[in-house]
């Protein structure tokens, strides 16, 4: 959530950055008339205690010295109090309004955002790894499950619905290797190991940015304030809301393997083959609790992590800055990283790593002590991988002429203990 103060303190800055993100101008002047009511509801409750404070040590006075104006004086501290309880009351209800306002507000664009309308608009960084010359047209991962058996989608659509899949034999042992990898690579890098619960209050929505501006993507279980995650950055997250930490054990780094869980609205035609976009799907996620001072440095890490991931599985992959019309909800700035897709012939996003700042933090009130002072924690969070994804881009990335699937060296270890 953006920092009330700073709104005071610079309304005309904060209106400039988010006309950036191209929130809608109704909501800007909604928050503006909103803030000045504010004010003013402030200013004349800072003058009525002010007032109260004056008065009352004349009350005192006259007291003492038996003064005959001490009843006045007594009378008029009592109209006052009871001002002070109206205009506390009214004060109450105009932030909380300004609070409703403010946590469908996204958060404020960093600095090495670039300015653009959406994805056409982001800037690439860099590439990784050169892709492959295929002496045949590469087939896209949904005809190699067939072809393979790795993955059933007919079965999966009659025990459930559309963007359900099934993975079968070897598939299903490459996907589970990948996760066991993906975890071993970020553990190695210092990432604790944590497996969350996938079934989170709304509390905890909140705090990431999720509730209340995304419920309808959102599976919600029905007669509970409980929602599955559409990320385990919730859970991870939320480990430490409402809670005050100490400077000395910044930072906090965790990784976790769990499904995911997403309606995908107003994805209807995109993606209806294969396993791009689904209702349910698996994630390795990074999370990071830092100092204000570390986060920008800890967004690399995470980056360096992912790819790390994808060079061990030989898959060419590029960095993506997000434009700030392509920008996440809570994000301050993002790196997309894509990876190369044959069967496509395009780059197809499958990590997407966010600085939140203390989007997140103001949220959900994770703090840390300072000295004496308390100060909020940054936040960001990151794909470490998509493994369904991941799962793609091997296949599309490694098929042979014949339609076979070669594994990359790195995951026979895992695939032995198994076959």
């Amino acid at each position: 959530m953006i920092d009330k103060k700073l709104l005071l303190k610079d309304f005309e800055g904060v209106v400039a950055n988010l006309q950036k993100r191209f929130v809608d101008p109704q909501i800007l002047l909604d928050l503006k008339a909103l803030l000045l009511e504010f004010k003013a509801q402030q200013l004349q409750l800072e003058e009525a205690q002010a007032f109260q404070n004056r008065i009352s040590k004349d009350f005192f006075q006259a007291q003492r010295q038996n003064d005959p104006n001490a009843s006045a004086i007594k009378t008029s501290l009592e109209e006052n109090k009871a001002k002070i309880a109206h205009l506390q009351a009214q004060a109450n209800t105009l932030e909380e309004k300004l609070d409703t306002l403010l946590a469908g507000l996204p958060n404020l664009l960093d600095s090495t955002t670039p300015f653009g309308k959406d994805e056409n608009d982001n800037v690439e960084i860099k590439r990784v790894l050169t892709p492959k010359d295929f002496d045949f047209p590469p087939q896209e991962h949904h005809q190699l499950a067939q072809k393979n058996g790795w993955i059933e989608f007919e079965r999966a659509v009659k025990i459930s619905k559309s963007r359900f899949n099934v993975l079968r034999a070897q598939g299903a042992l490459v996907h589970r290797a990948l996760a066991n990898f993906m975890l071993d690579s970020n553990a190695a890098r210092g990432f604790e190991i944590v497996s969350p619960p996938v079934i989170v209050n709304a509390a905890s929505l909140f705090g990431t940015g999720q509730l209340p501006k995304f419920q309808e993507d959102l599976f919600k279980i029905e007669g509970e304030s409980l929602f599955l995650i559409p990320t385990s950055e919730v859970s991870l997250t939320n480990l430490y809301a409402d809670e005050i930490l100490r400077a000395q054990d910044l930072p906090i780094m965790m990784t976790a393997y769990t499904p995911c869980f997403r309606k995908e609205s107003g994805s209807a035609s995109k993606d209806t083959h294969g396993i791009i976009r689904q209702h349910q799907f698996d994630k390795v996620e990074l999370v990071a609790i830092t100092h204000p001072d570390e986060s920008a440095r800890m967004q690399e890490k995470m980056l360096e992590a992912a790819s790390a991931i994808l060079c061990a599985l030989e898959l060419p992959h590029r960095f993506v800055q997000l434009c700030s019309g392509d920008l996440g909800f809570s994000a301050s700035n993002t790196v997309d990283i894509e990876v190369w897709l044959p069967g496509q012939g395009c780059y197809r996003e499958i990590s997407s790593v966010s600085n939140t700042r203390d989007f997140q933090a103001r949220r959900a009130k994770i703090r840390y002590k300072e000295g004496k002072k308390n100060a909020l924690v940054h936040t960001l969070n990151g794909s470490s991988l998509a493994v369904g994804r991941t799962l793609v881009a091997l296949m599309e990335n490694h098929q042979q002429h014949n339609g076979e699937i070669d594994i990359p060296k790195v995951l026979e270890p895992y695939l032995k203990a198994w076959v």
